[in-house]
């Protein structure tokens, strides 16, 4: 018997604007921007795709495709989907070694 398998989402574990904070924050901290476009998008699907378009003015083709892995999200669609969701973006100063 063949097992079936299914794939796994991310996006229906995220409940909070704390989970996407979380998300988010190690995105932009691994510094891979094929990541940090990913993690938008799973944080965006979370939130609801219909929703978010409706909130940001965007509409939902322009989120899926900004919103991927090879995506390439402007500044403007990532400060409206982040703003929609209920985070931020924050500048610190880099570790040294």
């Amino acid at each position: 018997m063949a097992i079936r398998t299914k794939a796994f989402d991310a996006a229906k574990y995220l409940d909070t604007p704390e989970d996407h904070a979380e998300l988010l924050s190690d995105a932009l901290a691994s510094g891979h921007t094929g990541y940090i476009a990913a993690a938008l998008g799973t944080i965006a699907r979370a939130h609801g795709m219909s929703r978010l378009a409706e909130e940001t003015g965007l509409n939902r083709a322009t989120l899926y495709a900004a919103l991927k892995e090879d995506g390439n999200p402007t500044l403007d669609t990532v400060m409206r989907v982040t703003k929609a969701v209920g985070i931020s973006l924050q500048a610190r100063e880099l570790a040294h070694a």
